[in-house]
């Protein structure tokens, strides 16, 4: 699993710190499967954990703003295994 050390570690620019953080879930949910969860409760439990993240930094609204986007992003391809640019 990758480790990382906080205490002396400097801040990661933005886009390295979201392929960390990417990997870090990617890396859970792999061993979630492998344990025998389903993907698709995978998938539900993740998307509650990061809503329910977001709602408790920016409110309700701002989220609900940023989820009425997502139809479109996911038409486009932004979430697409291989296309991802997190």
């Amino acid at each position: 699993m990758l480790k990382l050390d906080h205490k002396h570690a400097p801040p990661l620019p933005a886009q390295e710190a979201k392929q960390v953080a990417l990997r870090y879930i990617l890396e859970a949910w792999e061993e979630a499967v492998y344990d025998g969860l389903d993907p698709d409760t995978i998938a539900t439990a993740a998307i509650f954990a990061a809503l329910s993240d977001m709602i408790a930094v920016y409110g309700e609204e701002p989220v609900a703003q940023m989820c009425a986007r997502l139809p479109e992003r996911v038409r486009h391809g932004e979430f697409t295994v291989g296309k991802t640019q997190q």
